[in-house]
C-alpha cells in the first residue's frame, strides 16, 4: 500500500519533527521579554513547518484515509526520538525503545491486515 500518499505523509511527519526541534531549541533559551520569547526566528519557523506539515497531511487524507492518517502519525514520535538523540543528545532508553517496537509493530500489523 505504499503510494504517494502514504511518501507525502513521511515527509509531513519528518517537516512536524523538524518543527519540535526548534521549538525546544528555542524554549531552551533565555529571552529577554515574553514578545521576544514567541517572536523569533526558532518559534517563527516552527509554527509554520507545523502548519506545512498539517496542510500536507490534511491533503494525505485523500489517499490514505482517515486509519491510514491516524496509523502513521506515530511516526512521529520516532523521528522526533532520533532528532532528540542527534540534536540534544538526549539517551534512548529501555521504555522508549519498547515504545518504539509498539509503534512500528503496530503499523506493521495495520498495513500487513489492511
Amino acid at each position: 500500500m505504499i503510494n504517494i500518499f502514504f511518501f507525502l505523509m513521511m515527509i509531513s511527519e519528518l517537516i512536524a519533527a523538524s518543527s519540535q526541534m526548534l521549538l525546544k531549541k528555542s524554549a531552551s533559551k533565555e529571552h529577554g521579554s515574553v514578545i521576544k520569547e514567541y517572536l523569533n526566528p526558532w518559534v517563527i519557523c516552527g509554527y509554520g513547518m507545523l502548519f506545512l506539515s498539517m496542510v500536507i497531511t490534511i491533503f494525505c487524507y485523500d489517499g490514505l484515509g482517515y486509519m491510514g492518517v491516524v496509523v502513521m502519525e506515530p511516526i512521529n514520535y520516532i523521528i522526533v526520538m532520533v532528532l532528540s538523540r542527534l540534536i540534544f543528545k538526549e539517551k534512548f532508553t529501555k521504555r522508549k525503545m519498547i515504545g518504539v517496537t509498539c509503534i512500528v509493530v503496530g503499523i506493521m500489523i495495520f498495513y500487513g491486515l489492511g
